[in-house]
C-alpha cells in the first residue's frame, strides 16, 4: 500500500512593509515627475489589490530605488519643506479666524429641549443663510456633554474643521460651522 502526499506551495503573502514600501515609491515617482496622476492612481490601486511580490516589482519597475540618493534626498528636503509650510499657514488661518468668528453660547445646562439650528422659521437659532439647511444640526445635553448632531444637512454640519458624521461632542472653545456658516462655541 503506498500513499502519496501533496503538499501544495502557496506565495508568501505581502507583508504591509512590502505594500508600504511600493506605495512611497510610487508617490516619489508622482512626486519626480516620472508618472502622471492617472497612472499613479492605477498603480495605487492594482498595488492595494497586489498579492505576490512580483506584482509589486511589476508595479515600481519603471521607478528609481530608494538607493539613488541624490534625486530622492533633494525631493524628500523639497516635500518637507513644503509640508511644513502648509501646515504653517493652515495654523495660521485657523488661529486668526478663531478670534474673528462670531461666538454661539452653548444653551443652558438645565435646558432639557434641544437647540434646533437652521433656516426653518421654528428653529431655535435661525441661520438665514444659503449654505444652511431647513434642519440642519441640533445641540443637546446627553450625559454631563454637549452633543452636536447633524441632521442630514446638505453642506454638512463641522466641529473644528471635521465634517460630523452622526453625532460628535463639542465643548466650549470649539470651532462649529453649518454649511459655510462658521462660529466658535462658549458657556458664558
Amino acid at each position: 500500500m503506498t500513499s502519496s502526499f501533496e503538499f501544495h506551495v502557496y506565495p508568501a503573502r505581502l507583508s504591509d512593509a512590502e505594500r508600504d514600501r511600493a506605495l512611497k515609491s510610487l508617490r516619489e515617482g508622482v512626486a519626480l515627475g516620472r508618472l502622471s496622476h492617472d497612472t499613479f492612481v492605477r498603480r495605487m490601486e492594482l498595488a492595494l489589490c497586489a498579492r505576490r511580490s512580483e506584482e509589486l516589482a511589476v508595479l515600481t519597475a519603471d521607478l528609481p530605488d530608494g538607493d539613488e540618493g541624490a534625486g530622492r534626498g533633494w525631493s524628500k528636503r523639497v516635500f518637507g519643506t513644503v509640508e511644513a509650510l502648509s501646515g504653517f499657514t493652515v495654523r495660521l488661518r485657523r488661529a486668526w479666524q478663531a478670534e474673528r468668528l462670531p461666538k454661539l453660547q452653548l444653551p443652558h445646562p438645565g435646558e432639557t429641549h434641544p437647540l434646533r439650528i437652521g433656516r426653518d422659521p421654528a428653529s431655535g437659532l435661525r441661520l438665514n443663510h444659503e449654505t444652511v439647511s431647513r434642519v440642519h444640526a441640533e445641540l443637546h445635553r446627553q450625559g454631563g456633554v454637549w452633543v452636536l448632531r447633524d441632521l442630514g444637512s446638505t453642506n454638512g454640519t463641522t466641529v473644528n474643521g471635521r465634517r460630523v458624521i452622526g453625532t460628535s461632542v463639542v465643548k466650549d472653545g470649539d470651532q462649529v460651522g453649518f454649511g459655510r456658516m462658521l462660529f466658535r462655541l462658549t458657556s458664558a
